[in-house]
């Protein structure tokens, strides 16, 4: 039966110190609100809406984060969610001691423009629908105690921008986002809002490194303004303090003067001992706190929440703290969305699902292409996510206004998030661009960013000098220098309902409608075939992984984390390709990854993970699948050895034929000499009895804000209470008190609508799960559970006073998350373990073409050697700089989708002959170990088509790696890389 994994959410709501980037609230000289409370909203156009006499009082009453249209999220296919116009207004006065300073406005983005009025005043406009923005409202704000009315007109149409496209970017419109008031003295850091208000704020950054002796240089930068009508003198210091609130340092920055209205960049430096540094699953961060003070009195206070981590980028990988890491993740939609609310989550769900990406064993998302949310950034810095950070874009470059509109957006995306330690890659394009863009991009890293340890890059820039960093979409690369990982495979989809071909609803693997009249059986996927092509897919990564030679495949991102409501190919109106459903349910292939990606390059703790349930119909056999990083694996039933499984891309065991009988299956894993590493085991569930209902919420229970979210997980068990995971009950509610439901969902034919705010909804495999919003009002929210023939349950779920003061309140969205630290600090030692040195070519000649034959190893898969197809030519000899005992050949084939025959000789010794197995990029070659200098290989018959591992993209996509047309029979050879056994006992 599927566990769920509960260690992450608990470890996260154990720890409540505060931390937010830009952190600000509270007593002090600066105060930044939380600006989300008491909007109301009006789906449709108003006219007359920014007036502040306008009447507003029968409008929805909400809290921000909130889009007008939240009620369609996975209720429709995203070409199909509601456009148009809606407008939000909000009256609010500012506190009383304001008077006299300035005050901005924050909103962490919109969808997709906007105007802004205030008090009836235009004060702006944005329209880029990705990136922070803000207003000086200074002197446009009315003093306490008067009213302000704040109102908005939102156009969230699709269109326009590139990135505004109905395939990707779900259109949750109008404010999805967090808003912020800040007020700070006349001498003031700016805030990093470069559109509007054109200011660059404070950077944080840490050079000098001494890993093993945990100390580094950090540096503060601050932009400082001076809106007094005098000169103005002030000291400038910094102080660093960790996660227990302990000052570590204090920096001093010396005496400055401003004159009226200037603007000036101040600086400080100090060596800072006793770090910990940020790292994957240990998201340390600290409080650079930068304080300018007049008189010796503090004016002006900034608290930025970052981390400390060294990172390089070459010989073909990432090394974060000085330790080789291969890259392991996921390609997540940017609006990372669920069922009925859209992206518009409390910042503790984002933890909670971010971070079980991290608990698959994931250690990168590549957020797909736009900037993701400032909420998103600060949740992976927390759960010690490495990002990669799009701008905006859809699928190619661009020129004009649309490649200085995609600038812009990085320009802002840098200054806003270059103080987030997680963002590790800067992404230019979701696809390749030219080098003179790639420069561009990389200059304006460098004027923003230039000490932030990050590469700046885009897909399928293999060959690129200005680039740092590329990858295919699909299809494995690697190289000797620069990274090279892959960014959207496994692009294959299935729904959590159907566990395989034997269990109820009876889905036969793979069936399901043509899409764009072409078969679509990869989109139509049980769980069990999804998670079994999940291993497949990997174990190239795996085998290509750093350590295996000089040419080296830095990782890759599985597409997608969660089902999401964005293009698909699949039965269902949206995307299933998650290894978790769209409100975080698991499938089996979330605990294949775990297995597989469970440490920095090798794995470092043997897992094992029997796929499927064991509650059959008698009478069913069926094989069984485990998927395991030991080296054998043994199955029982009822505790009678059924022997050791049929290996398969490594961490893959088959038992062909299992007959089922109630009870128990359990498999065991070994070491290659006997000793048990691991072992799993399913029990038989008895039949339904029960609901049980399970609550979740944020740190410090529910806040009654109307913005805060509980998740319930909803089950079915048996009489001893164990999930039942063959039930499809259909479960009635009911709620009461202060909570509004939100619901979860669902599949069936009858439910196009996929049960989207239903208060009736089946479990699926035994589980669902159900959401609750809470209101402005606190109070006992009761939610009770009913379905035929089970014995009911109710819970209750009390919501905690949010205090609120002319519509703003101090306690910020991410308010008691901190980091839970899960992995621990950066592993002291190499990750890397060697089982192959690569041998070095000195030259090559062949049977036809030979002048090209050293493109067959230039480290560039952009060139290629290839024969003329005559008979008796297909032939490619390669000398190596000395002798050597040749044992395996890695190979990137022109075709490689392709089986060639072929024969490989060493000094003339056969050591090889058979087909190559079709791949994504790379295969191996296991040799008969021979001592010799040349290695020969030769095209021994007809090319055949690779059949059994069918990588066709149903895009249509094109491999367009190496150039030129095919030659009709022709041995063809992009890259090539001959190795000899790592000599032990040095």
């Amino acid at each position: 039966m599927m566990k769920f994994p509960l260690s992450l959410l608990a470890l996260v709501l154990a720890v409540t110190a505060p931390l937010h980037a830009q952190d600000m609230a509270g007593p002090g000289p600066r105060t930044k609100y939380n600006f989300n409370p008491g909007w109301m909203v009006n789906a449709g156009d108003a006219a007359g809406a920014e007036s502040p006499s306008f009447a507003d009082a029968g409008w929805k009453k909400v809290t921000l984060p909130y889009a007008w249209n939240e009620d369609s999220a996975f209720k429709v296919d995203i070409d199909q969610l509601p456009t148009g116009i809606a407008w939000y207004r909000k009256h609010f006065k500012v506190p009383a001691d304001a008077a006299g300073k300035k005050i901005f406005l924050e909103f962490e983005g919109i969808r997709q423009k906007g105007q802004f009025f205030l008090n009836g005043e235009l004060i702006g406009k944005n329209d880029n629908g990705v990136m922070a923005f803000g207003f000086d409202i200074t002197d446009k704000v009315k003093p306490a105690p008067a009213e302000n009315v704040l109102a908005a007109r939102f156009d969230n149409a699709w269109g326009g921008r590139q990135w505004n496209d109905r395939n990707f970017y779900a259109n949750y419109g109008g404010i999805p986002k967090n808003v912020f008031l800040h007020v700070t003295d006349k001498l003031h850091q700016t805030l990093p809002l470069y559109s509007n208000l054109g200011t660059t704020g404070t950077y944080i950054h840490a050079g000098n490194f001494d890993i093993a002796g945990r100390a580094a240089t950090v540096t503060a930068e601050s932009q400082v303004k001076n809106d007094h009508a005098e000169p103005t003198k002030f000291s400038y210091q910094v102080t660093v303090a960790g996660m227990d609130g302990k000052v570590v340092q204090t920096i001093q920055g010396g005496e400055q003067t401003l004159a009226a209205g200037e603007t000036k960049l101040v600086t400080a430096s100090g060596r800072v001992s006793n770090l910990n540094f940020w790292s994957w699953g240990y998201g340390y961060l600290y409080r650079v706190t930068t304080t300018l003070s007049v008189g010796g009195k503090p004016v002006d206070s900034v608290t930025t929440t970052t981390g400390f981590r060294k990172t390089e980028f070459g010989h073909g990988m990432l090394k974060l703290n000085d330790r080789a890491i291969q890259l392991k993740g996921y390609g997540q939609r940017t609006t990372n969305e669920w069922p009925a609310v859209g992206s518009a989550v409390p910042a503790w769900m984002s933890d909670f699902s971010n971070g079980l990406m991290v608990e698959s064993g994931a250690n990168l998302v590549r957020w797909m292409h736009v900037t993701p949310w400032k909420q998103d950034v600060e949740s992976c810095d927390r759960v010690g996510l490495i990002q990669a950070m799009p701008a905006g874009d859809s699928e190619k470059d661009v020129g004009g206004q649309r490649w200085t509109e995609r600038v812009e957006v990085m320009r802002d995306a840098i200054i806003y998030n270059r103080n987030n330690p997680s963002i590790v890659f800067y992404e230019c394009g979701n696809a390749g661009i030219s080098e003179e863009h790639m420069a561009e991009m990389k200059a304006l890293r460098n004027q923003y960013d230039p000490y932030g340890g990050r590469a700046i890059g885009a897909r399928d820039m293999h060959d690129s000098k200005e680039a740092e960093y590329g990858g295919h979409m699909l299809y494995i690369n690697k190289s000797s220098t620069k990274p090279m990982w892959m960014m959207e495979y496994s692009r294959d989809e299935g729904l959590r309902k159907y566990w395989d071909d034997w269990t109820a609803p009876f889905h036969k693997d793979g069936d399901g409608p043509m899409h764009q009249n072409k078969p679509a059986s990869d989109y139509n996927r049980n769980q069990d075939s999804h998670a079994v092509e999940n291993v497949r897919r990997w174990f190239e990564y795996w085998q290509e992984r750093p350590g295996t030679g000089e040419r080296v495949n830095a990782g890759g991102v599985n597409i997608i984390f969660s089902d999401s409501n964005t293009h698909h190919r699949g039965a269902e109106n949206y995307r299933r390709s998650g290894e978790v459903d769209a409100m975080r349910l698991p499938k089996d292939g979330f605990f294949a990854h775990q297995v597989m990606w469970d440490g920095w390059v090798e794995v470092e703790k043997p897992r094992i993970h029997l796929i499927g349930h064991w509650n059959y119909a008698p009478g069913v056999t069926k094989p069984v699948y485990v998927v395991s990083s030991a080296d054998r694996v043994e199955l029982f039933v009822n505790g009678q050895s059924l022997g050791f499984g049929e290996q398969s891309s490594r961490f893959l065991y088959t038992w062909k034929s299992v007959a089922f009988r109630p009870g128990s299956i359990k498999a065991v894993g070994y070491d290659k000499g006997g000793k048990k590493l691991c072992e799993t085991a399913i029990q038989t569930a008895g039949a339904p009895a029960a609901i049980k209902l399970t609550p979740r919420t944020g740190p410090g229970g529910l806040k009654a804000d109307g913005a805060d979210l509980a998740l319930v997980d909803v089950e079915v068990v048996d009489a001893q209470g164990n999930r039942c995971p063959t039930a499809m009950n259909l479960i009635q509610f009911d709620l009461q008190g202060p909570g509004e439901w939100r619901g979860g969902i669902a599949q069936s034919p009858d439910r196009p609508d996929n049960f989207i705010l239903s208060r009736e909804l089946p479990v699926e495999c035994g589980i669902n799960r159900v959401m609750l919003r809470s209101q402005p009002q606190a109070g006992e929210i009761t939610l009770r559970a009913n379905a035929a023939g089970l014995k009911p349950a109710t819970i209750k779920i009390p919501s905690v006073a949010f205090p609120v003061l002319d519509g703003m309140a101090k306690t910020l969205p991410d308010a008691g998350l901190a980091a839970p630290l899960l992995r621990g600090p950066t592993p002291a030692g190499n990750s890397l373990a060697p089982a192959r040195k690569a041998v070095h070519i000195a030259a090559a000649t062949a049977g036809s073409n030979a002048d090209q034959a050293g493109m067959a190893f230039d480290d560039s898969e952009k060139t290629n050697w290839k024969s003329d197809g005559k008979p008796g030519t297909g032939w490619i000899e390669f000398t190596m700089d000395h002798p050597a005992v040749i044992s395996e050949i890695t190979l990137k084939l022109g075709q490689f989708k392709k089986s060639y025959p072929l024969t490989i000789t060493v000094d003339g010794k056969g050591v090889y002959s058979g087909e190559t197995p079709p791949s994504l990029g790379y295969c191996t070659l296991k040799l008969e170990p021979a001592l010799g200098k040349t290695v020969r290989i030769t095209l021994a018959g007809a090319i055949k088509d690779g059949g059994a591992f069918d990588m066709t993209e149903i895009t249509g996509k094109k491999l367009d790696d190496a150039g030129g047309k095919p030659v009709k029979g022709a041995l063809e050879i992009s890259e090539v890389e001959i190795y000899e056994p790592v000599k032990t006992g040095r």
